[in-house]
């Protein structure tokens, strides 16, 4: 994914609202960890193409391109190794030693790369292992739940996105409807390889990546597919904009595109349903549909530390509450709407407080308060499978899981400890989310580069969970180190069990490990 089909732009170095440069020190993606004393509760193909008009292929399982080894001199086994001639380093003949050539585990935010140290994914560490540029930089994205079916465990996979980019310039930005097909299982040791056919399918076992643009002149924050699309006439997304406006589009005829030979969209597709400017002009990142509304409820808040709520109305129109929710001191940062209750959802915020909060409020106040970091709070997650359990992620690094029922009965902001607390990144957490059918398995980005999974329910007296490979001071609990540059944002597909996808720096990455 070095490479880019546009004039290069700047990668984003901001995370969220803030001015941060991303940590030029990548992680390892071989699922080792960092040190950390956690404070736990008890808990039960690399292979790159470009990104071009309308439909690419795009890279896979770490296979490089050919021609691309031959121009350089170098021949590339089934890994993903790169072997140089000895005429082409000069070597004649000489040969790294098995010492020198020997695999390290690498652990991110602990010391930089040296100048000719690359790190290389364990290919055996992966079921499925896709990277795919796109023409800018995205913020963020979401997975939109397609009539495939779930629980899919089969290869090739298919998976359908929505992002919004950030453009160089801000009338080049766009949201982009995605299809990825043809993901197919990361070749493994002892695979059968039949040579014979190689010659005859050099194209048809690589990811196909397709787009459907939607042309924007503002930058997309954060974006969110509403949860019901799946079973609506309707694909609403959600678009807060650089801008303040928040923009709510029909996609549905972009997905139809794709699976319906002949289909054309229609231009007025292309304009949203509707343009909300209640933030007025203020930029924001927090936004979020409720689960349980099936006609369509969103919160969103803004720097200014308003949240605002918007419903449909009857005849398909769109109604935003005059009087936003108040009370955090800081940029609204993160909303999350309770998976259980209509009326209740949390709000994060660079304050450094998590504040819960009740629709029928009629002075639009949180109804309780707690300081959870002392840094800026960036994101949140609130567990699908067990109501009580809120994720954060913060500035500093920390990340931590909270039980509701222990939040004190004040709206004044007391304090009280975390169920589990880890130290391992040391830069910004910059997306975290529960699993969705596991209640104990979270992914977090950081912005450190990496992309972590995690197991809250391993012990720390369990025996087995000590064995580390040799590496010191890794949680238990951590499952998996991932490298991702510039990571934005993860999730997890809530069709293909096991499987995250996420976007950075760079483009896109899906993948699905051996560990979950």
């Amino acid at each position: 994914m070095s490479k880019r089909a546009a004039d290069p732009p700047v990668s984003p170095g901001r995370l969220k609202n803030h001015d941060r440069e991303a940590s030029d020190a990548p992680g390892s993606s071989n699922g080792s960890g960092a040190s950390i004393n956690p404070a736990m509760g008890e808990f039960e193909d690399q292979y790159e193409d470009e990104f071009e008009s309308e439909v690419i292929e795009a890279g896979a399982d770490g296979n490089p391109d050919p021609d691309s080894d031959a121009e350089n001199g170098a021949e590339r086994d089934v890994d993903g190794d790169t072997k140089m001639d000895d005429e082409a380093d000069g070597s004649s003949g000489r040969r790294r030693s098995k010492e020198q050539e020997k695999e390290q585990v690498y652990l991110p935010s602990r010391r930089a790369l040296g100048k000719d140290e690359v790190l290389e994914p364990d290919p055996s560490a992966y079921h499925m292992l896709h990277r795919m540029n796109v023409t800018w930089p995205c913020l963020s994205f979401d997975i939109i739940k397609d009539g495939l079916g779930d629980e899919r465990r089969g290869y090739p996979a298919t998976a359908y996105l929505v992002t919004g980019t950030q453009a160089e310039r801000t009338n080049r930005n766009e949201i982009m409807v995605l299809k990825l097909s043809g993901l197919n299982k990361m070749p493994q040791d002892g695979d059968d390889d039949d040579d014979n056919d190689d010659d005859d399918s050099d194209t048809e076992d690589d990811p196909i990546l397709e787009s459907r643009s939607i042309p924007l002149t503002t930058t997309t924050n954060r974006i969110r597919v509403a949860p019901h699309s799946h079973t609506s006439p309707e694909k609403l997304v959600a678009s807060m904009c650089e801008s303040g406006d928040v923009l709510i589009h029909d996609i549905h005829p972009h997905i139809l595109s794709f699976d319906t030979p002949g289909y054309t969209i229609p231009s007025a597709s292309n304009r949203p349903l509707a343009t909300l400017k209640m933030h007025q002009r203020t930029e924001g990142y927090a936004i979020d549909w409720s689960p349980l509304s099936q006609r369509g409820q969103l919160l969103t808040g803004d720097n200014n530390g308003r949240i605002f709520y918007t419903s449909r109305t009857a005849d398909g129109g769109w109604k935003t509450d005059a009087s936003p929710f108040t009370g955090h001191t800081g940029s609204v940062e993160e909303i999350q709407w309770s998976p259980t209750q209509p009326t209740i959802f949390a709000s994060g915020s660079s304050d450094g407080t998590v504040k819960i909060w009740d629709l029928r409020s009629k002075k639009h106040r949180p109804q309780l308060s707690v300081d959870v970091s002392s840094s800026d709070i960036n994101v949140m997650s609130w567990c699908r499978r067990v109501d009580f359990l809120l994720a954060t992620g913060a500035d500093d690094g920390v990340w931590g899981v909270w039980d509701l029922r222990t939040f004190p009965s004040s709206a004044t902001g007391a304090s009280i400890s975390p169920t589990a607390q880890f130290t391992f990144h040391q830069q910004p957490i910059t997306s975290i989310e529960f699993h969705p059918s596991e209640d104990s398995i979270v992914a977090v980005a950081s912005a450190d580069n990496t992309v972590t999974l995690w197991d809250l329910s391993v012990e720390l007296d369990d025996e087995e969970s000590r064995d580390t490979a040799g590496v010191e001071d890794v949680p238990p609990q951590l499952l998996f180190v991932h490298y991702m540059k510039e990571v934005k944002e993860c999730h997890w597909h809530p069709q293909i069990p096991g499987t995250v996808v996420a976007t950075g720096g760079e483009g896109f990455g899906i993948f699905k490990t051996i560990s979950v």
